[in-house]
Formats: C-alpha cells, sequence, structure tokens
C-alpha cells in the first residue's frame, strides 16, 4: 500500500492563536494577522525577542528570533503582544483532538507541527487532496485559525511541500514534483539544514538542492561526513523514518531546564537561589517521569555571551531536589571564578534509570534520602492539586535581587509567558 503522509502546519501559530483569542472571545475587533505585528518576550526582563510574526510583518524582513529593538526598527508601527504560552498549549490540544478524528497515528513534531500517516484510513474520507482540503477548511471552521498541509510518500517531502506557499494551503511532493517544485529552493529551505550546514555547502558552491542532489555523495562525505550524506538523501526525496505516535516514541535522554536571568548575577549567593529553583522544576520532572538521573551538568553563559560548562557522574541515580541542588552548587563553585557576571544558568541530567534503583550505602553520608524522597512526592502532590505556588521554600519568600524576583520554580517557559492579565492589555 502506498504511503500517504500528511504534515500539518499552523501558520504563524502564536500570533494566530492570539488573534483568534483576542476576535472571538475578548471582543477584539482588529486581526492581528492582517496587519504588522508580532509577538514578542519582555525586554526588561532581557526575553526581547520575536517569537512570532504575521506576514504583514515578515514583508518588513521582521524574522522570528529577531530582537524587538531590531523589528522596531524596521517597522516602527509594529503592533506587538505579549505572549501566553497557555493560550497556546490549549490551541495545540484543540487541534490535536481534531487530527485524531482522522487517524490514530499522529507524531506531534512541536507545539503548532503534526505528521498524519493516512495510509491506513485515507480510504475512509476519499483522495488525499480533497481529505486534507476538508480538514484545513475544517480548522479554520471549528478553531478560527488556518494550517498548511503538505502531503507525500514520506515525512521529509511532506514537511517540505508545507513550506512551498503560505498561508492556508494544502500542496503535494511525490517523487515526479521534486525537479519542478523543490530542486530548485534554497539548501537552507532543505529539512536538517541548519545555518553551519548552509555555510559548509555554500563554500562548496552549492546553493540549491537541485545542486545538492546531484553533488557526488563521496564529495559531500569528505567535507561533512554522516551530516553530508544525510542532506543528499534529503535533497533526492529519500527518508525512511515513520510516524512515531506518543506512545511508540523512545524514552527521554535527559530532563534539564534553563534561565536567562534579568539582571546580571555576581553574587553567589543569588546564584545558588536560581540554581536552586532550576533544581526544583528538573527535579519534579524527573519524579513526573518515574526516572531518576545518573548524570548532572551545569552551564554558564556570561554578560558577554561566552558559555561554559561542566558536569559529573554521581554514586547514584536520583531524583531527589536537595541532592541534585548540592551537586549543581558543587560543578557551579568549580566552573565559576566568581569575578564575571552571569545571564544565563543552565542544569541538565543525563543517563536516565529506571525509577525503581538500589542506592549504594555510605557510612559517611547520614542524610536520611528515603525521608527526602517521601517529602518532595508529598510537595508534588500539593502542587499538582493546588497550584504550583501552594508551596514555596522560605528562602524564595519575598526575595528581591536587584529590583527583581527569583521565581521558586525557574527554567523552561517563564512565568510571565505562561498567561497574560488581559485587563491590563488594549485590546482593539
Amino acid at each position: 500500500m502506498e504511503r500517504v503522509i500528511y504534515h500539518v502546519d499552523v501558520n504563524s501559530a502564536f500570533l494566530s492563536w492570539e488573534s483568534c483569542y483576542r476576535l472571538y472571545h475578548l471582543g477584539g475587533r482588529l486581526d492581528l494577522r492582517q496587519i504588522p505585528s508580532a509577538v514578542c518576550g519582555d525586554i526588561s526582563l532581557r526575553h526581547g525577542i520575536v517569537l512570532a510574526k504575521s506576514m504583514p510583518a515578515k514583508a518588513y524582513g521582521i524574522t522570528t528570533g529577531m530582537t524587538v529593538v531590531e523589528a522596531r526598527h524596521r517597522c516602527p508601527d509594529l503592533y506587538m503582544v505579549p505572549p501566553n504560552y497557555t493560550l497556546y498549549q490549549k490551541c495545540s490540544k484543540a487541534l490535536l483532538q481534531i487530527l485524531q478524528e482522522y487517524t490514530p497515528k499522529i507524531e506531534v513534531f512541536s507545539i503548532d507541527e503534526a505528521f498524519m500517516d493516512m495510509t491506513e484510513t485515507i480510504s475512509l474520507y476519499g483522495d488525499p487532496v480533497s481529505t486534507a482540503d476538508g480538514l484545513r477548511e475544517k480548522i479554520r471552521r471549528e478553531l478560527g485559525f488556518t494550517v498548511n498541509i503538505g502531503i507525500s510518500l514520506n515525512k521529509l517531502l511532506a514537511k517540505v511541500a508545507g513550506d512551498l506557499k503560505k498561508p492556508d494551503l494544502v500542496h503535494t511532493l511525490y517523487d515526479y514534483e521534486i525537479p519542478q517544485k523543490m530542486w530548485p529552493l534554497p539548501v537552507s529551505d532543505l529539512f536538517f539544514c541548519g545555518r553551519a550546514s548552509t555555510k559548509k555547502l555554500h563554500t562548496l558552491g552549492i546553493r540549491t538542492i537541485g545542486e545538492l542532489a546531484h553533488t557526488d555523495v563521496r564529495i559531500l562525505r569528505q567535507h561533512m561526513k554522516k551530516q553530508g550524506e544525510t542532506l543528499w538523501a534529503y535533497a533526492n526525496g529519500i527518508d525512511g523514518s515513520e510516524v512515531v505516535t506518543a506512545e511508540d516514541s523512545p524514552p527521554q535522554k535527559g530532563y534539564g531546564n534553563s534561565t536567562t536571568i534579568s539582571f546580571d548575577v555576581d553574587d553567589p549567593a543569588v546564584a545558588h537561589k536560581v540554581l536552586l529553583a532550576l533544581s526544583e522544576t528538573v527535579a519534579s520532572r524527573l519524579r513526573e517521569a518515574h526516572v531518576k538521573a545518573e548524570t548532572i551538568s551545569v552551564g554558564i553563559k556570561s554578560f558577554d555571551l561566552k558559555y561554559a560548562g561542566h558536569q559529573m557522574v554521581l554514586d547514584d541515580p536520583t531524583d531527589i531536589t536537595e541532592e541534585i541542588y548540592r551537586y549543581a552548587c558543587i560543578l557551579f563553585e568549580q566552573l565559576w571564578d566568581h569575578k564575571t557576571p552571569i545571564r544565563h544558568l543552565g542544569l541538565h541530567t543525563g543517563r536516565i534509570k529506571d525509577g525503581v534503583t538500589a542506592r549504594q550505602m555510605n557510612l559517611f553520608d547520614s542524610t536520611d534520602y528515603a525521608k527526602l524522597a517521601r517529602m518532595n512526592r508529598a510537595v508534588d502532590q500539593i502542587r499538582r492539586k493546588y497550584g504550583i505556588d501552594a508551596v514555596k521554600r522560605a528562602v524564595f519568600l519575598g526575595v528581591q535581587e536587584n529590583g527583581h524576583k527569583i521565581d521558586h520554580l525557574e527554567g523552561g517557559i517563564s512565568r510571565e509567558k505562561r498567561s497574560v492579565d488581559y485587563t491590563k492589555q488594549k485590546i482593539d
């Protein structure tokens, strides 16, 4: 049976979801998708970058990841709104519920993208293109936002197809269409071809996907090793990967969080508080997944954006907040020179083990780890039931550093990005 793979991608997802919420729930009349607009982080918290932009904003040269200052320079009248990840997660969930009506084989690729294996269910709906058109219109009718859908025989070509032209369109990219539709595109448009790979290919005189597809793979392997071989296969439309559902996805190899601090830290006590807050979130994620970590690493990005990291192997795998924090502080003290101001801190764990692991006895360590584990689980239960702020350590109560409060649960999606107080927002 010939495979039928869809790639569904929400057009300007964050901005579209924000626009729909304002139009259909807050009584707004201005459609952010029709004007130069962008979802942007808070400059005062050093999160001031563009997270999503409208098509009219794109015409000004505004790109995702650009600083707010530069975006304002390119478009002085840019309409900016704050991010609301709680809303985005709800919209993503609503989208997934519609996709599941068509097939159970869905791979969530990101919060606004998914692959659908329609091979076994397409006969229930009709031909692939008309079915995709019906799905696209159903999403727009029921949820208010638009998507692009790419159709092909594998995930790679389906993804490239979905990106051919936007918004609100369905595209196919079958083998016989590759020379006309894919090969004229720049190599930077090829999946898995990042900035570094694009630069290497340009030095070899390769600028289009077609030129890459017709290059001797031995030359690519010589200059780019395995990456060159992979890109050559992709340029020729070769991809054997399956659509992997959440139930079939491999176990996570590591858990970590990081945070950009809203001020430069030069006090070790303050840095330790940030590490404690990161330890809280990372350890809770380990416990939620019923796993433990055997390695811990700490990363520091200084005020001048230079990065340094250090890691260690633990004697016993752990998911205990206090233990992870203790080792994080040891690594931090080994890594930091106590002089260079810190802008960003990260805490990551690896060598993930099953949660049921024995602990090596130590005559010189009197810590009651079983008691700490029970306490951590109790705190997790309270936070799940009554909210993440129901229990917090006293060290974070009323703590202000340089006029900024350190959150007791740092990392991941920062608190100011999780929700928006729309009573303080201008809804046009």
